[in-house]
Order: C-alpha cells, then structure tokens, then sequence
C-alpha cells in the first residue's frame, strides 16, 4: 500500500485525513450550531420586534415629560410595553366597579348604534372574551379530521357548538362542532367549518405542541424530546427485536440437520 492511500475505517466510515471526511464534519458542526443559534436568534428577534412594536405603539400617548428618552441619552426599550401592562391593568381595575362599567355600556351602546363598527366589535369582543376569559374551552382541545379527502387526516382544533339558530340550519339530527383547521406553516389562517360529533378523533395533545406539529409540518413531532416516551419507544423496539430473534432462532430449530457424509 502506498503512502498516499488512505485505508478504510473498520466501522465504514472514512478516514480523518480523507476530504470527504473533513466536509461532512464540517457540515456536521455548522447545523449543529445552526440549530443551537437559529431558534436563539429568532426568539431574541420577535421579542425584539414586539417590544419596538409596543414602544412605538404607546409612545405617542406618553407625554414628552415622562418619556425615558427626554432624561437619558438614550431611548428605553420597553418603556412603552411597561406603560401598556399598567394601563391595561389599571382599566380592567376601573372596570370592575359600577362607575366603570356604566362607562363600558355607555360607549358599547354608542358603538352599538353604528352600523360599520357595529359587527366588527362585537365579533371581536366574543373572540377575545372566548380566548382570555380564562374557563372556556374553545381551542384547548385537538383531534383530527378526515380532511381533505376519504383516507387523509387533519389536525383541528375543536372549538364550541354552534347556537340554536344555526343547529337547526345544519342538516341530520347529530350535534355537530365547529372546528378550526390551521394551515402550515403559518397556524394563524386556515379553515372554520363545523362537523358532526362522531367524525371528530379526539387525541391526547395540547395546542402548543399540536402549533409546533404544524409549523414544521411535521418534521418535529410531539413528545420526541420526552424521555419516558423514547424510553417506552426503545423497550418497544427492543422487545420487538427480542420476539423476531426468538421465531428466527425457533424456525431454524424446526428445520432437518444437513446429512453428515461418511467416507468408506
């Protein structure tokens, strides 16, 4: 063998030395670090991203006296988010008491009486009274639909039944639910539409982990990074393993002894 060939690694994989051995590590070390920084920078950017959004937001309401950026050299990120937290608290505080509540039915009666804004807002108040009320149900639970076609499953997420009106405006005596169906790989727009009880599967998922499924479409599953299910998962495959090694080794037991040849 001469000096510049390279011998084979016994475990099939190549040599240090070799080129293509020093690319595919190189490759190996960027998307490890790809995909320790990617969801790092990208947390880091929304956040950042939602804070200036907020800031610049609420900044216009701020007096110019009160703003961080008059006293300092330099602007305060998230000053405007802070003003935002405390202005949302002290109006559900003024809120909860009768002088605040008159005013609330005041000015939803005054909005009542404009025929644009009239749906608009209270579309709006039913979904963010739905979502943050904090008992409801809508959207905490997932199942799964045969959708778009017979043999092809969706991910929904189920909300309430429909109210009396529209029941009785759906066709068959079985109660049906409405359902959203979120698109990947943005769960934010999708499809509504209402389906009879028994064609929903119900499965054991939360949303954050049914919003993950579907933002990567598919390629991070729910649960792969908990360790009592690859624990299961490992017994499962080891116990399967065990079962064909069993009939493997019972099958050659069962078959004739090759005939010995005897020399005269």
């Amino acid at each position: 063998m001469t000096s510049d060939q390279v011998p084979p690694d016994p475990s099939g994989e190549l040599h240090p030395d070799h080129p293509r051995g020093l690319m595919a590590r190189f490759r190996t070390y960027f998307l490890t670090g790809l995909v320790v920084a990617g969801p790092v920078a990208i947390t880091l950017y929304l956040t950042w991203w939602f804070v200036n959004w907020v800031d610049n937001l609420v900044r216009p309401f701020v007096p110019t006296a009160y703003r961080p950026e008059t006293y300092l050299p330099f602007g305060l990120p998230g000053s405007g988010l802070i003003v935002a937290v405390i202005a949302l608290t002290l109006l559900g505080f003024l809120t909860a008491n009768l002088i605040g509540r008159t005013l609330v039915d005041l000015g939803e009666r005054l909005l009542g009486r404009i025929p644009a804004v009239r749906a608009i807002y209270r579309g709006l108040k039913q979904v963010f009274e739905t979502l943050f009320s904090g008992n409801g149900s809508s959207f905490r639970r997932v199942g799964l639909v045969e959708f778009p076609s017979p043999g092809m499953w969706s991910i929904v997420l189920i909300s309430q039944a429909p109210n009396a009106e529209l029941a009785a405006s759906l066709p068959g005596e079985e109660e049906h639910i409405s359902v959203f169906l979120p698109c990947a790989p943005n769960p934010t727009t999708g499809f509504f539409f209402y389906v009879p009880r028994s064609k929903i599967i119900e499965i054991e998922m939360s949303t954050e982990d049914a919003a993950t499924l579907i933002m990567s479409a598919g390629v991070v599953q729910p649960g792969a990074n908990d360790p009592k299910r690859t624990a299961a998962a490992l017994a499962g495959m080891a116990n399967a393993a065990r079962v064909a090694n069993q009939g493997s080794a019972n099958q050659a037991s069962l078959q004739p002894a090759a005939p010995t040849k005897v020399e005269g």
